[in-house]
């Protein structure tokens, strides 16, 4: 049963999936964009939100919390330097999700997630 549990599955056992949207948030941060499914989208949205809270402050607890989280470190070098003076003054909702369509083979449904 899964009362009350709010989480998305995506198909995937709790390891594959917890790393599958931890890489989608570093591409995010990466690249400002990144095209994906609907359900991924709307999974990683609240990590990476989080994330950029995180980068809000600038300090090496917060670095540490980056780079336990975020796989590449690319990723968490632009989200501390970029990204958390970019955001400093903005309360949240960094990233809107932009509906794209259906995908030609299965019919999923497309949409882009960016940065705001």
């Amino acid at each position: 049963m899964r009362h009350r549990n709010k989480n998305k599955i995506l198909d995937r056992d709790k390891a594959s999936r917890e790393l599958m949207l931890r890489n989608l948030a570093s591409s995010i941060i990466i690249y400002e964009k990144v095209k994906t499914t609907e359900a991924k989208a709307k999974a990683v949205k609240p990590l990476l939100e989080r994330m950029i809270t995180v980068a809000k402050s600038g300090d090496l607890s917060a670095r540490r919390r980056l780079i336990a989280t975020l796989p590449q470190t690319l990723a968490v070098k632009k989200a501390m330097e970029v990204l958390g003076d970019r955001y400093k003054e903005r309360p949240g909702g960094y990233s809107r999700i932009i509906k794209l369509g259906s995908r030609q083979g299965d019919g999923a449904e497309i949409v882009q997630i960016e940065l705001v």
